[in-house]
């Protein structure tokens, strides 16, 4: 049974007519009696007599009507509930990303959405493994590069681009010294990622590239534990800026070197393409995105 035909034949009933439900529908006459007619077929009955003169129900078609009404009554019911959803969004969206990340750049922010948008629920995986989103079901991942990603399925957006800085904290350089050069972190303590070995890659801002070989103080592959390594004063980081702003504004660290990087970090969100039109996922797409803008 063609839904449409039983919103034209209560349309017909209600408007005491098919010409009268034609100019309320704004489609011709001879649709309105050939749908009816359809639906008269397909049921086996007569649901309306009608002559030049006359349109009245039959009997059946009385009785038809009323589950005809409630039909649609429901289907609207459900179309508004849909269109209610999509003015607000709601439903659970899954968010991967690795643990720096979430710590660093989405643990301030993720709070501030939940305000914002009140039946939207996140459900946040922070893993330094590889996720499939599709295989896994997520809906968004946040991803922190060196290297461009490679070319997939998914929709990217990028939402920074920072440098890599060095900081330490002012009771350590008060003690060792502040670095006036890059060749001079050779006689400084320093904390390395397990990925960057022993030493550092630095640029100028005249495209000047040097290596450094710090004394390795520390070693580990959680930023946060270097970064809270470095404001207890056990040398100098390199670190993600965003990583060090609270505490170089708060002057628990000061940055070394300011006018050298150890290279940029690129943050990027990336979305199964169909997930990323539902409601809810595109709401927390564009609030990250705001932020990103913000920053």
């Amino acid at each position: 049974m063609n839904l449409n035909d039983l919103h034209i034949f209560v349309q017909a009933v209600e408007s005491g007519g098919f010409a009268a439900a034609a100019r309320r529908l704004g489609i011709p006459k001879s649709t309105v009696s050939k749908r009816v007619a359809e639906l008269e077929d397909g049921l086996g009955a007569r649901l309306i007599q009608r002559t030049s003169r006359s349109f009245t129900l039959t009997d059946v078609g009385r009785d038809f009507l009323d589950h005809a009404r409630a039909v649609v009554i429901e289907a609207e019911a459900a179309e508004s509930v849909v269109r209610r959803r999509q003015v607000e969004p709601s439903g659970v969206v899954k968010i991967t990303t690795a643990v720096p990340t979430a710590q660093f750049q989405l643990a301030d922010r993720l709070p501030l959405l939940a305000l914002a948008h009140p039946k939207v629920r996140v459900e946040l995986h922070a893993t330094d493994r590889f996720v499939d989103l599709v295989q896994e079901g997520f809906d968004i991942a946040v991803r922190s590069h060196f290297a461009p990603l490679p070319a997939s399925g998914l929709v990217q957006r990028r939402l920074s681009v920072e440098p890599i800085i060095l900081v330490a904290s002012p009771g350590y350089l008060s003690g060792r010294g502040k670095p006036r050069r890059p060749e001079d972190l050779g006689e400084h303590d320093g904390l390395l990622t397990s990925s960057m070995a022993t030493q550092w890659r630095l640029r100028g801002r005249a495209s000047e590239a040097v290596t450094v070989v710090p004394r390795v103080r520390m070693s580990a592959d959680e930023s946060l534990v270097l970064l809270k390594a470095a404001i207890a004063g056990l040398g100098i980081v390199c670190l993600p800026e965003s990583f060090t702003r609270a505490d170089v504004e708060a002057e628990r660290l000061v940055r070394v070197l300011p006018t050298w990087t150890a290279g940029t970090v690129t943050t990027t969100l990336l979305t199964p393409h169909r997930r990323g039109q539902l409601p809810a996922v595109r709401a927390v797409i564009d609030f990250l995105m705001e932020g990103a803008d913000a920053a």
